[in-house]
C-alpha cells in the first residue's frame, strides 16, 4: 500500500540518520584533528620542561654513577634522556627501555616493540643530551573512540525514539488530509459542495482548492445537461405535438386543400425539428471537442458560397467584392459553424422577402452580417448567446441555438460575436472580430 505517512517517515528517518552519521564523520575528523593537536603540545610542553630541569652536572654524575633515578612525569607520557654518545641517562616509569627518541629534533612517529608512538625530541649540543617525551598512538585512538561513543551510543538509543515521535507527528499532522478524505467518502454523488478548508493547513489548501474547483465544474456541467435536457425536450415537444395533430388533420381531410395544407405544415414542423437536432448534436460536439483546433490559409468568400448552396434559399443574399479577397488563417470546420448559424440566424429573422448582406467591417479587422428584419430589443442583447434564449417574449423565430454555437465556435478560434441594431431598427447586425 503507497503510504504518504510510511513514505515521510522512512524519508525523516534516513534524512535524520544520514544528518547524524554526517555529524558524526565531521566530529571524528575534527575530534582526531584536534586532540592530536592538544596532544602534540602537551609533549612539546612536557619535553620543554624536562630539559629544563637537566644540567651539565646531572649529566656528569649520571655518567659516573650510570643513570639518573628515573623520571616521573606523567602515566600517559614516556620521557627518555639520552646522551649524545647513546648511552641511557634516565627515563620515566613506564617508559619502554628501547630508544624512542629521534635522530632529528621536534615531533615524528617511532614504532617500538611493535607499536607506535608520537613522539617529540629536543637535541641539546651543549649539554651533551637528546630528551624524548612520547606517548602511544593507541590511546590517542582510543580518547577519540571514547569520544565518538558517546555520540554513537546515545543516537541508538534516541533513533528508535525520535522514530517513534516522527511517526505520531506525521499522524497528527495528516489529520487533515483524514478529514477532508472521510468528508468526501461520506458524501453521496449529488453532494458537490465545497470543502471547507478554514482549518487546513497552508500546503492542504492548493489541494483542497483544486478539488473545490473540480466539485464546481462537475455541478455545472451536471446543471448544464439537465438544462439541455430539459429545454431539448421542451423544444422538441412542440414540434412533435405539431406533427402529431397535422397527421391527424391530413388523415380525417376530405379536401385535398386542407389535406395539402396540413401536408405543408408538417413539412416545416420535420425541418425545424431536423435543424434542432442538428444543432444540438453540434453544440454536444463543441463542449466534447479540445479547444486547440487545426489551422490553414482560407478565403471567406469561398465558405460563405459553400454556406449558402447548402441552406435552402429564401429571401436575397449579398456579398461585398471585398469578401473574395479577404484571406485568412483559420479552421475551415468551426469557420463554417459560425457563418452557417450566423447565416441562417439572419434569414429566419430577415424573413421570405428579406435581405440578408456580409461585409467586412470599416477597420478591416472583421466581418459582419446584416439583416431587415425587425432587429433586437435592446436589453435582450447580452442574452442572445444563452441557449435556447429566443428573446424575452419568445416570438422569436429558430430554436434558440444557433447564435450559441456561433459564440461557441468563434471562441475556439480566438474571436467573438458583438450584436446591435441597425439605425432607425431598420435591421439586426452581427459582427466576428477579430480574424
Amino acid at each position: 500500500m503507497n503510504s504518504l505517512r510510511r513514505r515521510l517517515f522512512i524519508l525523516l528517518v534516513v534524512a535524520s540518520a544520514a544528518i547524524w552519521a554526517a555529524g558524526v564523520i565531521w566530529i571524528s575528523t575534527w575530534s582526531r584533528l584536534e586532540v592530536q593537536h592538544v596532544l602534540d603540545t602537551r609533549l612539546q610542553e612536557a619535553a620543554r620542561m624536562v630539559h629544563s630541569l637537566v644540567s651539565t652536572s646531572d649529566i656528569n654524575a649520571a655518567r659516573e654513577n650510570g643513570a639518573f633515578a628515573p623520571v616521573d612525569y606523567e602515566k600517559q607520557l614516556s620521557c627518555q634522556i639520552w646522551s649524545l654518545d647513546g648511552h641511557l641517562v634516565a627515563r620515566s616509569s613506564g617508559a619502554p627501555a628501547e630508544s624512542i627518541a629521534l635522530n632529528e629534533a621536534g615531533f615524528g612517529d617511532a614504532e617500538v616493540n611493535g607499536e607506535a608512538w608520537r613522539v617529540y625530541t629536543i637535541i641539546d649540543v651543549d649539554k651533551g643530551v637528546r630528551v624524548a617525551v612520547g606517548d602511544r598512538i593507541g590511546l590517542r585512538d582510543r580518547l577519540v573512540r571514547d569520544l565518538l561513543a558517546g555520540l554513537v551510543i546515545p543516537a541508538a538509543l534516541i533513533l528508535p525514539v525520535f522514530g517513534f515521535l516522527i511517526w505520531l507527528s506525521l499522524g497528527r499532522g495528516l489529520r487533515p488530509l483524514n478529514r477532508i478524505a472521510h468528508d468526501i467518502t461520506a458524501r453521496d454523488g449529488e453532494d458537490m459542495r465545497a470543502i471547507d478548508a478554514e482549518d487546513a493547513p497552508l500546503e492542504v489548501r492548493p489541494l483542497v482548492d483544486a478539488l473545490n474547483g473540480l466539485f464546481g465544474k462537475v455541478d455545472a456541467a451536471r446543471r448544464h445537461e439537465r438544462e439541455l435536457t430539459a429545454f431539448a425536450a421542451h423544444e422538441l415537444k412542440t414540434p412533435l405535438a405539431g406533427l402529431r395533430m397535422q397527421a391527424q388533420i391530413a388523415r380525417a381531410a376530405k379536401d385535398d386543400t386542407i389535406r395539402d395544407q396540413a401536408l405543408g405544415q408538417i413539412l416545416v414542423s420535420v425541418d425545424r425539428t431536423d435543424r434542432l437536432v442538428r444543432q444540438l448534436l453540434t453544440l454536444a460536439r463543441l463542449e466534447a471537442e479540445p479547444e486547440k483546433v487545426r489551422r490553414e490559409r482560407l478565403i471567406i468568400g469561398d465558405i460563405l458560397d459553400d454556406v449558402v448552396e447548402g441552406i435552402p434559399k429564401s429571401g436575397e443574399t449579398m456579398f461585398d467584392d471585398e469578401l473574395a479577397r479577404t484571406a485568412l488563417v483559420t479552421n475551415a470546420e468551426m469557420l463554417h459553424l459560425v457563418l452557417r448559424n450566423l447565416h441562417e440566424n439572419a434569414l429566419q429573422h430577415a424573413g421570405k422577402d428579406g435581405r440578408v448582406r456580409w461585409r467586412v467591417t470599416a477597420n478591416g479587422a472583421g466581418i459582419c452580417v446584416e439583416d431587415s428584419g425587425p432587429g433586437v430589443r435592446e436589453d435582450d442583447l447580452a442574452l442572445l448567446t444563452r441557449r435556447f434564449y429566443r428573446g424575452r417574449d419568445n416570438r422569436m423565430p429558430g430554436t434558440g441555438l444557433g447564435l450559441t454555437i456561433a459564440a461557441m465556435a468563434a471562441s475556439r478560434l480566438g474571436a467573438a460575436l458583438t450584436f446591435d441594431n441597425l439605425p432607425d431598427r431598420k435591421g439586426f447586425r452581427v459582427t466576428i472580430s477579430p480574424l
